[in-house]
Protein backbone atom coordinates (compact mmCIF):
# COMPACT_ATOMS: atom_id res chain seq x y z
CA UNK A 1 0.00 0.00 0.00
CA UNK A 2 1.54 3.22 -0.98
CA UNK A 3 1.67 6.66 1.55
CA UNK A 4 0.92 10.19 -0.05
CA UNK A 5 2.17 13.34 1.37
CA UNK A 6 -0.20 16.25 0.05
CA UNK A 7 1.35 19.65 1.42
CA UNK A 8 -1.53 22.53 0.89
CA UNK A 9 -1.07 26.10 1.69
CA UNK A 10 -2.13 29.63 1.96
CA UNK A 11 -2.48 33.02 2.84
CA UNK A 12 -5.94 33.71 4.62
CA UNK A 13 -5.12 36.34 6.87
CA UNK A 14 -2.45 37.79 9.38
CA UNK A 15 -1.68 40.29 12.18
CA UNK A 16 0.15 43.40 11.55
CA UNK A 17 0.51 43.38 7.68
CA UNK A 18 1.19 40.70 5.66
CA UNK A 19 3.30 39.34 8.61
CA UNK A 20 2.47 36.26 11.15
CA UNK A 21 -0.35 33.55 10.29
CA UNK A 22 -2.42 34.24 13.61
CA UNK A 23 -2.52 31.13 15.82
CA UNK A 24 -6.21 31.00 15.36
CA UNK A 25 -6.48 30.18 11.95
CA UNK A 26 -4.23 27.24 13.06
CA UNK A 27 -5.99 26.00 15.16
CA UNK A 28 -9.52 26.42 12.92
CA UNK A 29 -7.82 24.04 10.69
CA UNK A 30 -6.81 21.98 13.73
CA UNK A 31 -10.72 20.85 14.12
CA UNK A 32 -11.03 20.17 10.14
CA UNK A 33 -7.74 18.13 9.97
CA UNK A 34 -8.50 16.30 13.25
CA UNK A 35 -12.08 15.16 12.39
CA UNK A 36 -10.67 13.48 9.26
CA UNK A 37 -8.09 11.91 10.71
CA UNK A 38 -10.53 10.39 13.31
CA UNK A 39 -12.93 9.63 10.08
CA UNK A 40 -9.76 7.96 8.51
CA UNK A 41 -9.87 10.13 5.27
CA UNK A 42 -6.37 11.21 6.30
CA UNK A 43 -3.72 8.82 8.42
CA UNK A 44 -1.87 11.66 9.83
CA UNK A 45 -1.02 16.02 9.72
CA UNK A 46 0.73 18.49 11.20
CA UNK A 47 -0.16 22.08 10.96
CA UNK A 48 2.52 24.89 10.93
CA UNK A 49 3.27 28.60 9.44
CA UNK A 50 5.93 30.48 7.22
CA UNK A 51 5.19 33.53 7.64
CA UNK A 52 1.53 34.90 6.78
CA UNK A 53 0.88 31.55 5.53
CA UNK A 54 -1.02 28.23 6.60
CA UNK A 55 0.83 24.75 5.76
CA UNK A 56 -1.50 21.74 5.94
CA UNK A 57 0.72 18.25 5.92
CA UNK A 58 -1.11 15.80 5.25
CA UNK A 59 -0.37 12.05 4.69
CA UNK A 60 -2.97 9.70 3.72
CA UNK A 61 -3.74 6.41 1.27
CA UNK A 62 -5.97 8.71 -1.64
CA UNK A 63 -3.23 9.25 -3.68
CA UNK A 64 -2.39 12.54 -5.48
CA UNK A 65 -4.65 14.87 -6.72
CA UNK A 66 -7.59 13.25 -4.90
CA UNK A 67 -10.53 14.94 -4.72
CA UNK A 68 -11.33 14.54 -0.77
CA UNK A 69 -8.36 15.57 0.25
CA UNK A 70 -8.26 18.81 -1.67
CA UNK A 71 -11.94 19.75 -0.51
CA UNK A 72 -10.88 19.31 2.97
CA UNK A 73 -8.24 22.07 2.82
CA UNK A 74 -10.25 24.15 1.30
CA UNK A 75 -12.64 23.66 3.73
CA UNK A 76 -10.50 24.16 6.46
CA UNK A 77 -8.77 27.44 4.99
CA UNK A 78 -12.47 28.89 4.21
CA UNK A 79 -13.65 28.01 7.70
CA UNK A 80 -10.42 30.02 8.73
CA UNK A 81 -10.83 33.01 5.99
CA UNK A 82 -14.14 33.16 8.51
CA UNK A 83 -11.95 33.40 11.39
CA UNK A 84 -9.69 35.93 9.90
CA UNK A 85 -12.52 38.43 9.04
CA UNK A 86 -13.88 38.42 12.25
CA UNK A 87 -10.74 39.43 13.97
CA UNK A 88 -9.95 41.72 10.91
CA UNK A 89 -6.88 40.30 10.16
CA UNK A 90 -4.93 41.60 7.04
CA UNK A 91 -5.64 40.16 3.94
CA UNK A 92 -8.42 37.62 4.90
CA UNK A 93 -9.02 34.86 2.63
CA UNK A 94 -6.61 36.69 -0.07
CA UNK A 95 -5.35 33.70 -1.92
CA UNK A 96 -9.15 31.89 -2.35
CA UNK A 97 -9.58 33.12 -5.88
CA UNK A 98 -13.52 31.25 -5.14
CA UNK A 99 -16.05 30.79 -2.77
CA UNK A 100 -16.90 27.02 -3.82
CA UNK A 101 -14.78 23.96 -4.38
CA UNK A 102 -14.95 22.93 -7.92
CA UNK A 103 -13.12 19.24 -7.66
CA UNK A 104 -9.68 19.77 -7.21
CA UNK A 105 -7.56 22.81 -5.25
CA UNK A 106 -5.24 23.22 -8.15
CA UNK A 107 -6.10 26.52 -9.55
CA UNK A 108 -8.59 28.11 -6.93
CA UNK A 109 -5.40 29.90 -5.21
CA UNK A 110 -3.65 27.46 -2.49
CA UNK A 111 -0.51 26.18 -3.59
CA UNK A 112 -0.35 22.50 -3.48
CA UNK A 113 2.71 19.50 -4.22
CA UNK A 114 1.94 15.91 -3.59
CA UNK A 115 3.81 12.45 -3.90
CA UNK A 116 2.92 9.29 -3.65
CA UNK A 117 5.41 6.38 -2.90
CA UNK A 118 5.84 2.54 -1.60
CA UNK A 119 7.75 3.74 1.60
CA UNK A 120 11.23 2.19 2.18
CA UNK A 121 12.32 0.57 5.40
CA UNK A 122 13.48 4.02 6.76
CA UNK A 123 12.17 6.74 4.85
CA UNK A 124 13.27 10.75 5.52
CA UNK A 125 11.12 13.76 3.98
CA UNK A 126 11.94 17.66 4.66
CA UNK A 127 9.14 19.54 3.76
CA UNK A 128 9.99 22.98 2.70
CA UNK A 129 7.70 25.97 3.00
CA UNK A 130 8.83 29.61 1.76
CA UNK A 131 7.01 32.84 2.14
CA UNK A 132 6.98 36.12 0.15
CA UNK A 133 8.92 34.43 -2.90
CA UNK A 134 7.56 32.84 -6.14
CA UNK A 135 8.04 29.06 -7.26
CA UNK A 136 11.21 29.73 -9.12
CA UNK A 137 13.02 30.40 -5.82
CA UNK A 138 13.56 26.49 -5.81
CA UNK A 139 15.02 25.93 -9.05
CA UNK A 140 18.62 26.54 -7.67
CA UNK A 141 18.57 24.35 -4.32
CA UNK A 142 16.91 21.44 -6.26
CA UNK A 143 19.13 21.48 -8.76
CA UNK A 144 22.04 21.36 -6.61
CA UNK A 145 20.20 18.85 -4.52
CA UNK A 146 19.76 16.70 -7.55
CA UNK A 147 22.60 17.52 -10.20
CA UNK A 148 25.45 19.27 -8.81
CA UNK A 149 28.08 17.10 -7.31
CA UNK A 150 29.73 20.28 -5.39
CA UNK A 151 26.90 20.17 -2.99
CA UNK A 152 25.83 16.39 -3.33
CA UNK A 153 28.63 14.56 -2.95
CA UNK A 154 26.35 10.75 -3.16
CA UNK A 155 25.99 11.90 -7.27
CA UNK A 156 29.56 11.00 -7.58
CA UNK A 157 30.40 8.44 -5.09
CA UNK A 158 26.90 6.66 -4.45
CA UNK A 159 26.11 3.80 -7.35
CA UNK A 160 22.28 4.68 -5.83
CA UNK A 161 22.68 8.52 -6.99
CA UNK A 162 25.09 8.23 -10.00
CA UNK A 163 23.13 7.54 -12.75
CA UNK A 164 21.18 11.22 -12.20
CA UNK A 165 17.66 12.07 -11.93
CA UNK A 166 15.07 13.58 -14.49
CA UNK A 167 13.78 17.22 -13.58
CA UNK A 168 10.17 17.87 -14.83
CA UNK A 169 10.00 21.97 -15.78
CA UNK A 170 6.74 23.89 -15.99
CA UNK A 171 6.95 26.90 -18.45
CA UNK A 172 4.30 28.76 -16.06
CA UNK A 173 3.85 31.24 -18.80
CA UNK A 174 2.71 29.19 -21.75
CA UNK A 175 1.29 26.14 -19.44
CA UNK A 176 3.30 23.32 -20.85
CA UNK A 177 5.78 21.12 -19.44
CA UNK A 178 9.45 19.36 -20.58
CA UNK A 179 11.60 16.65 -19.06
CA UNK A 180 14.94 16.93 -19.06
CA UNK A 181 17.70 14.40 -17.82
CA UNK A 182 20.78 15.13 -16.17
CA UNK A 183 23.27 15.19 -15.88
CA UNK A 184 23.06 14.12 -19.89
CA UNK A 185 20.91 17.44 -20.55
CA UNK A 186 22.43 19.43 -17.85
CA UNK A 187 23.25 22.26 -20.02
CA UNK A 188 19.89 22.66 -21.38
CA UNK A 189 18.32 22.21 -18.56
CA UNK A 190 20.11 24.76 -17.20
CA UNK A 191 19.11 27.46 -20.08
CA UNK A 192 15.41 27.05 -18.74
CA UNK A 193 16.01 26.88 -15.16
CA UNK A 194 17.99 30.30 -14.91
CA UNK A 195 14.93 32.14 -15.68
CA UNK A 196 12.81 31.24 -12.53
CA UNK A 197 10.30 33.99 -13.28
CA UNK A 198 9.32 31.68 -15.92
CA UNK A 199 10.56 27.93 -15.84
CA UNK A 200 10.27 25.84 -12.61
CA UNK A 201 10.58 22.84 -11.61
CA UNK A 202 7.97 20.72 -10.77
CA UNK A 203 8.50 17.29 -9.76
CA UNK A 204 12.19 15.32 -9.60
CA UNK A 205 12.10 11.76 -11.05
CA UNK A 206 15.16 9.00 -9.76
CA UNK A 207 16.21 7.70 -13.32
CA UNK A 208 16.71 4.19 -12.54
CA UNK A 209 13.75 3.59 -11.39
CA UNK A 210 11.18 6.29 -11.92
CA UNK A 211 10.75 6.97 -8.36
CA UNK A 212 10.18 10.39 -7.15
CA UNK A 213 12.01 12.44 -5.11
CA UNK A 214 10.58 15.74 -4.60
CA UNK A 215 7.66 17.75 -5.46
CA UNK A 216 6.84 21.49 -5.90
CA UNK A 217 4.10 23.96 -5.57
CA UNK A 218 4.00 25.72 -8.86
CA UNK A 219 0.96 27.64 -8.89
CA UNK A 220 1.41 31.14 -9.59
CA UNK A 221 -1.64 33.46 -7.99
CA UNK A 222 -0.87 36.71 -9.69
CA UNK A 223 -1.19 34.82 -13.05
CA UNK A 224 -4.00 32.83 -12.18
CA UNK A 225 -6.15 35.78 -10.92
CA UNK A 226 -5.08 38.14 -13.60
CA UNK A 227 -3.63 40.98 -11.18
CA UNK A 228 -1.26 41.33 -8.25
CA UNK A 229 -2.87 39.24 -5.33
CA UNK A 230 0.40 38.25 -3.61
CA UNK A 231 3.23 36.32 -4.32
CA UNK A 232 3.54 32.06 -4.21
CA UNK A 233 4.93 31.09 -1.33
CA UNK A 234 5.90 28.02 -2.63
CA UNK A 235 6.25 24.83 -0.70
CA UNK A 236 8.37 21.45 -1.72
CA UNK A 237 8.78 18.04 -0.03
CA UNK A 238 11.80 16.32 -0.69
CA UNK A 239 12.75 12.69 -0.22
CA UNK A 240 15.75 11.86 1.31
CA UNK A 241 18.94 9.27 2.04
CA UNK A 242 19.08 5.81 0.50
CA UNK A 243 19.18 6.45 -3.11
CA UNK A 244 18.45 10.31 -2.30
CA UNK A 245 20.43 12.88 -1.59
CA UNK A 246 21.42 12.64 2.05
CA UNK A 247 19.13 15.20 4.54
CA UNK A 248 22.90 16.37 4.67
CA UNK A 249 22.86 17.75 1.19
CA UNK A 250 19.11 18.57 1.22
CA UNK A 251 19.39 21.59 2.90
CA UNK A 252 22.97 22.26 2.36
CA UNK A 253 22.31 24.34 -0.71
CA UNK A 254 20.28 26.65 1.47
CA UNK A 255 23.56 27.87 2.94
CA UNK A 256 24.18 30.13 0.33
CA UNK A 257 20.80 33.12 0.41
CA UNK A 258 20.50 33.12 -3.33
CA UNK A 259 18.64 36.36 -4.59
CA UNK A 260 14.54 35.83 -5.38
CA UNK A 261 11.84 37.11 -6.81
CA UNK A 262 9.24 38.43 -4.45
CA UNK A 263 10.23 40.38 -1.19
CA UNK A 264 7.69 43.87 -0.61
CA UNK A 265 4.48 43.73 -2.99
CA UNK A 266 6.05 41.00 -4.56
CA UNK A 267 7.89 43.26 -6.53
CA UNK A 268 12.22 42.86 -5.73
CA UNK A 269 14.86 40.88 -5.44
CA UNK A 270 15.84 39.69 -2.49
CA UNK A 271 17.86 37.05 -0.53
CA UNK A 272 16.34 33.56 1.09
CA UNK A 273 17.01 33.89 4.44
CA UNK A 274 16.91 30.34 5.81
CA UNK A 275 15.34 30.06 9.39
CA UNK A 276 14.30 28.19 12.23
CA UNK A 277 10.02 27.95 12.82
CA UNK A 278 10.34 30.75 15.69
CA UNK A 279 11.79 33.44 12.96
CA UNK A 280 9.87 32.61 9.81
CA UNK A 281 8.32 35.82 10.31
CA UNK A 282 9.43 38.52 7.83
CA UNK A 283 9.07 41.88 8.80
CA UNK A 284 11.87 44.27 7.29
CA UNK A 285 10.27 45.41 3.99
CA UNK A 286 7.86 42.80 4.48
CA UNK A 287 10.77 40.25 4.12
CA UNK A 288 13.34 39.52 3.69
CA UNK A 289 11.84 36.39 1.80
CA UNK A 290 12.32 33.19 4.40
CA UNK A 291 12.32 29.58 3.91
CA UNK A 292 11.93 26.81 6.76
CA UNK A 293 12.84 23.06 6.30
CA UNK A 294 11.05 20.53 8.52
CA UNK A 295 12.27 16.83 8.85
CA UNK A 296 9.70 13.95 8.98
CA UNK A 297 10.26 10.26 9.25
CA UNK A 298 7.18 8.57 7.57
CA UNK A 299 6.48 5.16 9.31
CA UNK A 300 2.97 3.45 8.64
CA UNK A 301 1.69 6.64 6.47
CA UNK A 302 2.23 8.41 10.10
CA UNK A 303 4.81 11.70 10.62
CA UNK A 304 7.41 11.53 12.73
CA UNK A 305 8.78 14.91 13.80
CA UNK A 306 9.56 17.68 12.97
CA UNK A 307 13.41 18.24 13.05
CA UNK A 308 13.72 21.85 12.61
CA UNK A 309 16.35 21.84 10.24
CA UNK A 310 17.34 25.25 9.81
CA UNK A 311 17.43 26.23 13.80
CA UNK A 312 20.78 25.55 13.63
CA UNK A 313 23.93 27.46 14.67
CA UNK A 314 25.16 26.77 11.28
CA UNK A 315 22.96 28.54 9.55
CA UNK A 316 24.06 31.74 11.35
CA UNK A 317 26.59 32.85 8.98
CA UNK A 318 23.62 32.14 5.74
CA UNK A 319 21.57 35.07 7.34
CA UNK A 320 24.05 37.12 8.82
CA UNK A 321 24.72 37.30 4.88
CA UNK A 322 21.43 37.67 3.85
CA UNK A 323 20.73 40.71 5.83
CA UNK A 324 23.83 41.92 4.35
CA UNK A 325 22.12 41.35 1.14
CA UNK A 326 19.00 43.04 2.04
CA UNK A 327 20.82 46.16 3.22
CA UNK A 328 22.66 46.46 -0.17
CA UNK A 329 19.80 45.46 -2.05
CA UNK A 330 17.43 48.18 -0.27
CA UNK A 331 19.91 50.78 -1.27
CA UNK A 332 18.86 51.13 -4.65
CA UNK A 333 15.25 51.67 -3.82
CA UNK A 334 12.87 51.59 -6.73
CA UNK A 335 16.11 51.09 -9.35
CA UNK A 336 16.56 47.38 -10.41
CA UNK A 337 17.95 45.14 -9.98
CA UNK A 338 16.03 45.75 -6.30
CA UNK A 339 12.92 46.10 -8.07
CA UNK A 340 12.01 43.10 -10.59
CA UNK A 341 12.67 43.59 -14.17
CA UNK A 342 9.72 45.53 -16.52
CA UNK A 343 8.32 42.17 -17.76
CA UNK A 344 7.85 40.88 -13.98
CA UNK A 345 6.35 43.74 -13.18
CA UNK A 346 3.41 43.67 -15.52
CA UNK A 347 2.38 41.23 -12.72
CA UNK A 348 2.36 43.42 -10.48
CA UNK A 349 0.24 46.50 -9.18
CA UNK A 350 2.59 48.94 -11.50
CA UNK A 351 0.65 48.80 -14.54
CA UNK A 352 -2.35 50.65 -12.91
CA UNK A 353 0.19 53.51 -11.95
CA UNK A 354 1.46 53.47 -15.30
CA UNK A 355 -1.73 53.53 -17.05
CA UNK A 356 -2.10 57.42 -16.02
CA UNK A 357 1.12 58.14 -18.07
CA UNK A 358 0.14 56.78 -21.34
CA UNK A 359 -1.94 59.56 -22.66
CA UNK A 360 1.48 61.26 -22.35
CA UNK A 361 3.64 60.07 -24.25
CA UNK A 362 4.56 60.94 -27.84
CA UNK A 363 5.95 59.66 -30.80
CA UNK A 364 9.73 60.01 -31.76
CA UNK A 365 9.33 59.23 -35.11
Amino acid sequence: MKTTISVIKADVGSVAGHGLAHPALLDKCEEFLAKAREEELLEDYYITNCGDDTELIMTHRQGEENEEIHELAFNAFMAATEVARELKLYGAGQDLLSDTFSGNIKGMGPGCAEMEFKERPSDPVVVFCMDKTEPGAFNMPLFKMFADPFNTAGLVIDPSLHNGYKFEIFDVMEHRKVTMSCPEEMYDALALLGSTGRYVIKRIIRKDDNEIAAAVSTERLNLMAGKYVGKDDPVAIVRAQSGFPAAGEVVEPFAFPHLVGGWMRGSHNGPLMPVGQKDAYPVRFDGPPRVIALGFQIADCKLIGPADMFDDPAYDPARKQAAEIADYMRRHGPFEPHRLPADEMEYTSLPGVLEKLESRFESME
